[in-house]
């Protein structure tokens, strides 16, 4: 099947949310519910004004099947580079290990890269070892302890 890899929609909001609410952290986080919660929507919008977030679906058979978000972030660090960092990569349960996740990645690299990028970069919370496996078989490096604080 033919994965296309496309800019989000707002009619994608509900499925891209399903996506993050389907694993053990995400029940936690998120509203699945119909209808959904505004403020998934307002989010939507201003990820949408926004010219360094780029929200993508993948979509197979018309189904959005994964996605993720790629944020460019201008720095004074490394001679006033810019980094790409990935966010929310997901991939419907029923799809995964189909090579989704990877043609995701491949855009969001080939993106950085034509962003004039100096890297890219992902978390990925301690307790998914399955895609820290991932992350490593393409190319990512274990490089920082990440913190968080929650408001």
């Amino acid at each position: 099947m033919t994965i296309a890899i496309r800019s989000a929609r707002r009619e994608d909001v509900a499925a891209i949310v399903a996506m993050l609410a389907d694993d053990h952290l995400g029940r936690a986080r998120e509203r699945v519910e119909e209808p959904l919660p505004e403020s998934y929507y307002a989010a939507f919008e201003a990820i949408s004004r926004d010219a360094n977030i780029t929200l993508v679906v993948a979509e197979e058979a018309r189904r959005v099947v994964g996605s993720l978000q790629l944020c460019i972030l201008p720095g004074l660090s490394s001679r006033g580079a810019s980094r790409a960092l990935v966010e929310d990569v997901r991939v419907a349960t029923d799809r995964r290990s189909r090579g989704i996740g990877e043609q995701l990645l491949h855009w969001a690299i080939g993106e950085a890269r034509s962003r004039s990028c100096n890297l890219i970069e992902l978390m990925t919370h301690q307790s998914r070892t399955d895609a820290q496996r991932f992350y490593e078989r393409l190319g990512f490096a274990k490089s920082h302890f990440g913190m968080v604080m929650r408001f």
